[in-house]
């Protein structure tokens, strides 16, 4: 006997994370115009009745994505940090080993497929400042340093020209760009 979506016992927890998953999985596949509400529901086994009952609109379903990218990038520079016993710039080193490993999935990253939409989305530029001015307030005093500024810019610098150049193979030795940061991040600051 097949379970009906009315015999079904109902796991919200499971289905909202189908419905952020099926919608990162549709922006890798197409770029944000794939993310349609009945996509989505499809996609995910669910009606669009039920990924509305999570998500009051599309836009409300991209910035839970989005949101739940930071959570996931949270993460791994946390992972990175334990990594790490140099406390100094240890923040901005996890940062950039992130920014260089998402690089590396190239299109095949949920970043790549929505980071585009911050450019032209005030909510999702707004989620990524919260989240930046949140941490590096929980490193200030490890991670305040103009060089160290300086490193996070550079790396952002990077996956952006990466994130919008041509369907090409890339010209800069990014292996070297990546030591050459982590070393910046690494140096005593200047003027001590």
């Amino acid at each position: 006997m097949t379970e009906s979506a009315y015999t079904r016992r109902k796991q919200p927890d499971l289905v909202r994370r189908a419905l952020l998953d099926q919608t990162a999985a549709l922006a890798v596949g197409g770029g944000p115009a794939a993310i349609t509400i009945q996509a989505v529901a499809d996609r995910a086994g669910v009606t669009k009745g039920g990924l509305l009952h999570h998500f009051a609109s599309k836009q409300a379903l991209v910035e839970a994505v989005f949101a739940d990218l930071l959570e996931k990038l949270d993460q791994e520079i946390d992972l990175y940090m334990a990594e790490d016993s140099e406390m100094r710039g240890r923040f901005t080193r996890a940062y950039v080993r992130a920014i260089f490993a998402d690089r590396k999935l190239g299109k095949s990253s949920p970043w790549a497929a929505l980071s585009v939409s911050m450019i032209s989305e005030p909510a999702l530029r707004q989620l990524w400042s919260q989240w930046l001015e949140r941490k590096l307030g929980e490193h200030r005093t490890t991670d305040d340093a103009p060089m160290l500024e300086i490193a996070r810019l550079a790396a952002d610098g990077v996956w952006l020209a990466d994130l919008l150049q041509e369907d090409r193979e890339t010209v800069r030795d990014l292996p070297h760009i990546e030591r050459q940061l982590l070393a910046l991040a690494s140096s005593k600051p200047q003027g001590t």
